[in-house]
């Protein structure tokens, strides 16, 4: 332990205190025993979850492990960032990341997949990646084609890779991942190249850039939205297949800009998956789009007798677990306070006799 500050460098103070939550979250998931009949995910932050099946199957989607603005710069767009080929704003854009890093992805094992949504960089990470390519030698790396066009410029091996599009079904061990449709109408305009976009050569095909996914699994049907905007079509998708928890990207849209589901559309999807579960994600990592998820809280109660609605919106915290049933019932997660042993054993703090 170094006990001198001519001994500490900015190199140490880093390396002592990332990823601030060290391996503690990769423990709590390498030992949760998943009980028959249900099925564990853990939020890591933006849209990245860790699924663990009772069968031992573990699926990691989206993990990002980078930030967002570092500097101020000169405080103006680069030509050609997807922001501004959204919207055409200039000044840059102030989207710092909010939470930690509550994962270390170098020391990630026992992953049997690694799943990406589409082809943006806070969802397709190259440390997340290099680390799961390191670590887990078997595990497949399942995305839409630009996704693993991606992954194979990194340098990871084509044979790992699987290539999907709506409508495909994966088997990963125990779980059954189905690709569907995705409705992230942001992508058709942001992918990364940025030239053609400019020149408004703009892929049309959303299917080679963008996918949703449900992991099917014995303990439940976990509906991943991506990005995905409000659509028509996840009532179609909800005739089609028994969803029990959705999860959707939720943000407070800037000015001139949507990107991020509402609280009223995160409701909307719910309805139309026919889902007994929605989970708000997405809106606690930038620190320009972040929203207060209590707000479809609070329009569900406002709605819900009304309309009948037969799910239940749960607020999450990064890094926690949310067990499909055991909390399909509770409305918001909070950590393990500890103490539950407390004066056990006999401590010090002196009591004045009014106490």
């Amino acid at each position: 332990m170094m006990n001198n500050i001519n001994d500490i460098t900015k190199e140490k103070w880093i390396n002592s205190v990332f990823p601030e939550w060290g391996t503690w979250l990769n423990e709590e998931i390498a030992d949760e025993k998943v009980a028959n009949g249900t099925v564990s995910m853990w939020w890591l932050g933006c849209t990245g979850i860790w699924i663990k099946s009772h069968e031992g199957t573990n699926i990691l989607c989206d993990l990002w492990c980078g930030s967002g603005k570092r500097t101020h710069g000169t405080g103006m767009m680069k030509k050609g960032h997807q922001m501004m080929r959204m919207s055409g704003v200039k000044k840059m854009q102030p989207n710092l990341r909010t939470q930690p890093f509550v994962l270390d992805p170098f020391e990630i094992e026992n992953v049997d997949a690694l799943v990406v949504t589409h082809i943006h960089s806070d969802h397709l990470d190259i440390n997340t990646a290099a680390a799961v390519n390191k670590n887990c030698p078997e595990a497949k790396f399942i995305g839409p084609k630009e996704v693993v066009n991606t992954w194979l410029g990194w340098g990871v091996p084509e044979e790992k890779t699987i290539i999907v599009k709506p409508g495909d079904k994966i088997k990963v061990k125990d779980i059954e991942v189905v690709a569907l449709e995705a409705f992230d109408r942001t992508a058709l305009v942001t992918w990364d190249n940025p030239e053609e976009s400019l020149r408004g050569k703009v892929p049309q095909d959303m299917d080679l850039i963008a996918v949703n996914y449900l992991f099917c699994t014995s303990g439940g049907n976990i509906y991943h939205a991506g990005d995905s905007h409000y659509c028509n079509k996840f009532a179609e998708h909800g005739n089609e297949y028994k969803v029990d928890v959705c999860l959707g990207a939720y943000g407070e849209n800037p000015r001139g800009i949507t990107d991020k589901v509402t609280s009223v559309d995160m409701l909307r999807m719910a309805e139309a998956l026919k889902t007994k579960v929605v989970i708000p994600v997405h809106y606690d990592i930038w620190s320009n789009f972040m929203a207060d998820p209590k707000e479809i809280t609070e329009i569900w109660k406002m709605k819900k007798d009304r309309l009948k609605y037969d799910f239940k919106p749960y607020i999450w915290q990064v890094g926690g677990k949310f067990t499909y049933p055991t909390n399909k019932d509770d409305m918001e997660f909070n950590f393990y306070r500890g103490f539950e042993d407390a004066f056990s054993v006999e401590n010090d703090t002196p009591f004045p006799s009014f106490l």
